[in-house]
């Protein structure tokens, strides 16, 4: 399972964790303006929006789980399991896209939100899966820019776009429901209430961040949704980057998963292989890793945005630990 999320300060920062028993051996790859972006049921993208973000490239094809575009629009695509709905593919005029290739397609046609909203309404996804020892897998993403967050997910009623107020997505149930259960923790408060439990009934404020408690904390998807929602929206920094990435890895640190805690059986643990932040406005994709705390960082705009060829930077998943002495 998984967590995506935003935040602004100055500037506006998108990203993720991913959470997992096992890796593909991702890495964070920029694809360029002219490097091809065939697609199985329409033509090739030869020229598109340059693109930065985690992807495991196979044959050849970043498969990205999440990427920025050029312009400062992020999208990520986080596991649906049950929900996630993907029709064959029909001769109607709308586009047949399979959702290996969704993030690059809409990322490389699009620089805003808007523009985002528009190709949504002339898309289908479908059952084409990259491969037979890859195939599909059950998927909604969100899709956000400097001035808000959308989710979108396909049904089996068709695709559904949600406004997302909260800038934060997990896995199930549907978004709808998550937003609707957050009414469930509408006394919960950053600061500590004044007693509400009856009256001339006196309790003691016995510790300091009372105001939270009923917050939950274990790691199933509807708990998660809240415990970043409620995080997210109370999160406070200074304008700075250092200052703002550095927040951002907090509010994704609160619902991280750590080995031993998932136990999905046969010595398989869901872990949180990796966390990244990327700044839209200056296309700076930040990340660290389960066994690396330090944080990473690749720049865009240092790369040959105009070239043909991918650009891959494998991860740096061993620990960096600076000795003072």
């Amino acid at each position: 399972m998984c967590t995506c999320a935003t935040y602004q300060t100055k500037n506006h920062y998108f990203g993720r964790n991913l959470d997992l028993e096992y890796s593909y051996q991702e890495s964070v790859t920029v694809a360029p303006r002219n490097f091809p972006i065939p697609l199985r049921r329409g033509k090739t993208l030869t020229t598109h929006y340059a693109m930065i973000g985690m992807a495991f490239v196979c044959g050849g094809f970043p498969l990205y789980y999440d990427a920025v575009n050029e312009y400062g629009l992020g999208m990520a695509g986080l596991n649906f399991p049950k929900n996630g709905f993907f029709g064959e593919p029909l001769d109607d005029g709308r586009e047949n896209i399979s959702p290996f290739e969704f993030i690059p397609w809409l990322l490389g046609r699009c620089r805003t939100l808007r523009e985002a909203r528009s190709l949504l309404a002339n898309v289908r996804l479908v059952n084409i899966p990259f491969s037979s020892e890859l195939p599909i897998t059950p998927l909604h993403w969100m899709i956000s820019d400097m001035t808000g967050s959308i989710v979108v997910e396909p049904l089996r009623d068709g695709l559904h776009i949600y406004d997302n107020p909260v800038g934060v997505m997990t896995n199930n149930p549907t978004f709808d429901i998550q937003l609707f259960r957050l009414n469930d923790y509408r006394n919960v408060s950053a600061r500590t209430t004044a007693s509400a439990f009856a009256p001339g009934l006196s309790l003691d404020e016995y510790s300091r961040g009372m105001g939270g408690i009923g917050i939950p904390g274990d790691l199933s998807s509807g708990s998660r949704f809240v415990k970043a929602a409620f995080t997210r929206m109370n999160s406070v920094s200074d304008d700075s980057e250092d200052a703002s990435v550095s927040q951002f890895f907090h509010i994704l640190a609160s619902v991280e998963q750590q080995r031993g805690c998932c136990d999905l059986g046969g010595g398989n643990y869901e872990i949180t292989i990796y966390s990244s932040c990327c700044n839209l406005e200056q296309g700076i994709y930040y990340y660290r890793t389960y066994d690396n705390s330090q944080i990473s960082a690749v720049d865009m705009h240092h790369e040959d945005l105009d070239g043909k060829a991918l650009i891959s930077y494998p991860l740096i998943r061993e620990q960096q630990i600076r000795r003072v002495n």
